[in-house]
């Protein structure tokens, strides 16, 4: 059974020190973040070595303790990356997500506004297949421009397990070698350096359980309690925390209840609708898989850490890890050549209130 890496029926003793695998699985399964086993309550995880945090807020405050009623230290602003030296369970409060990062030399900053990061750049590829290919950031962000060069105007800043359509390389006068970007929102295309971009695998595209029968898999959204079940027949093999849409002053969510299934699936999606006033722009959404031709869909999110709670527009929001599994778990199979599927079939799915 998978949490993003393995079910908890009991109280689940979680190491002293976190190799960046288990620091993975944890955040999958939202253990980072909430539902924090009894026996870590209390105590120090010491985090990878190369565990870092982007602020992924316009402001982080820093606490002397792991609670908000503590002295605020200092504040870090959007996009600081932050060395995170370990992870506590702080103050009874927020209920949902009571655990905090230590950042080295500073204090405690509650989770909910650092986006758990790596620095991994990549050797970049001389040649890319015809139609392009999935690829993924794992740097903590990475500056984008119209035009293969530093000095021309940039367009956005792509953050940590987004993923995209790269369809070109060049290079710059320099030698720099420069990925093109897809847009597949308003059909045009960017540049950033390759340094920063990996290319997905065959081997993280193929389904998971294939032989199961996709009548057989089902997927359970409860929206009062934020988790996501996944079954094969009786047995539950995936559980993990999301975060679906927000509550209107009726109670409602503004994620729909009832039976769907997910009917059309891609590797990145650029998300936008709306001003800047009450829109949001968020290119290289990963591992979509939707469920309503409205855009309703489960994916990853990398614009905050606070699963557990509604936040969405309606959308179910999960960790990137959690969010791929789920992708690779469901119907249709979108083959690694192609950058959507869209059928009228699709894994079940299931959301009630609670």
């Amino acid at each position: 059974m998978f949490t993003g890496g393995g079910l908890m029926q009991a109280p689940f003793e979680l190491p002293e020190r976190l190799s960046r695998r288990e620091f993975l699985k944890a955040s999958a399964a939202g253990l980072l973040a909430l539902g924090v086993p009894v026996r870590w309550a209390g105590r120090r995880l010491t985090l990878d070595e190369n565990q870092l945090g982007r602020v992924a807020e316009a402001t982080a405050d820093v606490f002397s303790q792991p609670s908000f009623s503590s002295d605020r230290r200092r504040t870090f602003w959007r996009d600081e990356i932050l060395q995170l030296e370990g992870a506590v369970v702080g103050d009874v409060l927020p209920e949902h997500n009571r655990v905090w990062y230590e950042v080295a030399g500073h204090g405690y900053i509650h989770s909910s506004i650092i986006q758990p990061v790596r620095d991994e750049p990549n050797l970049p590829a001389a040649r890319l297949p015809a139609l392009g290919e999935l690829m993924e950031v794992t740097v903590p962000l990475v500056e984008v421009y119209w035009h293969p060069r530093h000095d021309a105007e940039k367009v956005y800043r792509f953050y940590y397990e987004t993923t995209h359509w790269i369809d070109g390389v060049s290079r710059d006068s320099q030698r720099h070698v420069w990925y093109r970007i897809y847009d597949d929102k308003w059909d045009l295309r960017y540049y950033a350096r390759a340094e920063a971009f990996r290319p997905v695998p065959v081997s993280e595209l193929t389904p998971i359980s294939p032989d199961v029968p996709g009548e057989d898999k089902l997927i359970e959204v409860d929206l009062g309690h934020c988790w996501i079940n996944c079954f094969e027949g009786d047995r539950m093999v995936f559980t993990s925390r999301i975060s679906p849409g927000e509550l209107l002053p009726t109670g409602q969510s503004l994620t729909p209840q009832g039976e769907f299934v997910t009917f059309r699936k891609r590797g990145s999606r650029h998300m936008a609708v709306g001003n800047l006033a009450s829109g949001y722009d968020l290119p290289g959404v990963p591992w979509v898989a939707y469920i309503t031709r409205e855009g309703v869909s489960f994916h990853g999110t990398y614009w905050h850490n606070d699963f557990g709670t509604p936040r969405s527009h309606g959308c179910i929001n999960m960790t990137p890890t959690a969010a791929k599994w789920l992708y690779r778990w469901t119907l249709p199979v979108v083959p690694s050549s192609e950058q959507e599927v869209w059928v009228d079939y699709g894994t079940q799915v299931r959301i009630r209130a609670s």
